[in-house]
């Protein structure tokens, strides 16, 4: 049996921008997406702690160092900058090496979205 279990989370990071007039997805500083073990193009879920929305994007890389969570398109009207956001992705793996998995997670400090 295959189950979709978490691969990657950057929890806590904070909303540095929402771009309504861009094509949608959202843009995260590269260091944060290496850290977490996420590429671009990948499909994350979006779960906001201000205000409860959860949608799903998929990733573009920001620049690196910059500390950039932008939400582009559609998704930037669940959002404002300064939310609080967790970000995941999810992969498809057989049931016994769900078992040993250890997903990536990082905790970004809030204020900056480096790496702590």
């Amino acid at each position: 049996m295959m189950i979709e279990v978490l691969k990657s989370k950057i929890h806590c990071a904070r909303v540095t921008e929402a771009n309504l007039n861009y094509i949608g997805s959202i843009t995260i500083d590269e260091d944060l997406m290496d850290a977490a073990n996420m590429i671009a193009g990948e499909k994350v879920h979006i779960v906001n702690n201000n205000n409860g929305e959860r949608f799903e994007t998929y990733i573009i890389k920001g620049k690196r160092g910059s500390g950039q969570i932008c939400l582009n398109g559609a998704a930037a009207r669940k959002v404002q900058p300064g939310d609080i956001i967790i970000i995941m992705s999810y992969g498809i793996m057989d049931f016994e090496e769900a078992k040993l998995f250890k997903p990536s997670v990082i905790f970004p400090d809030s204020a900056t979205n480096k790496l702590v």
